[in-house]
């Protein structure tokens, strides 16, 4: 099988740093639970001037690389490729973040998986021409059997794929999310995903 995996809140606890560095820097009181948006600047009503030294902040290379990985991913990531599947990790993450992305899954043990940076957001400063980096139509030439997403906001790009199965990691932000379709399952956690990657 090939499979989609996204990075950040599936990987590893992103939101539960930023909830944790918006009390830090801004003396904000919303914990991980309460965070309802993906757009973390809506979450956090950020002045659009203090999300940006926020976001600055958290993509520090030393910050990256202190995000907690997520229980149970690299186990089962592993255990698919030791199984013969094909797992490639996408992420919407700046391209410029690309070499402390790579570190920090060479360093939890996921050193044997691809990471491409998807320019979902359309960031002027993507860097094109990378093997890396890649954009919506080169994403599309890829197949995927099942995908692992949880973010709302992503869901429109696996549209031109009917056949896509996609485990949605249940996050604050995608409790109250319409699914497109009965391709999409909500799983606690990555044992209920792995039950449900057959």
């Amino acid at each position: 099988m090939n499979i989609y995996v996204d990075f950040d809140d599936c990987l590893c606890e992103t939101a539960r740093y930023f909830s944790r560095l918006a009390r830090e820097m801004f003396g904000l009181d919303v914990p991980y639970e309460k965070i309802r948006y993906f757009n973390l600047q809506e979450s956090f009503s950020l002045t659009a001037e203090d999300y940006e030294r926020m976001m600055t902040h958290a993509h520090k290379p030393e910050v990256l690389l202190s995000y907690e990985e997520t229980e149970g991913a690299v186990q089962t990531l592993n255990g698919w490729v030791d199984s013969g599947h094909d797992v490639k990790i996408i992420t919407g993450r700046p391209s410029t973040v690309f070499d402390s992305s790579r570190q920090w899954l060479d360093e939890h043990g996921l050193e044997r998986f691809p990471l491409f940076c998807l320019n979902k957001y359309n960031r002027a400063n993507f860097i094109k021409g990378s093997p890396f980096n890649i954009e919506l139509e080169d994403f599309y030439k890829m197949h995927f059997d099942y995908a692992v997403e949880d973010s709302p906001s992503a869901f429109r790009f696996f549209d031109p794929m009917p056949d896509l199965k996609v485990m949605v990691f249940d996050r604050p932000w995608n409790k109250d999310c319409a699914f497109p379709n009965q391709n999409y399952m909500r799983c606690s956690g990555w044992k209920m995903i792995e039950e449900n990657v057959r």
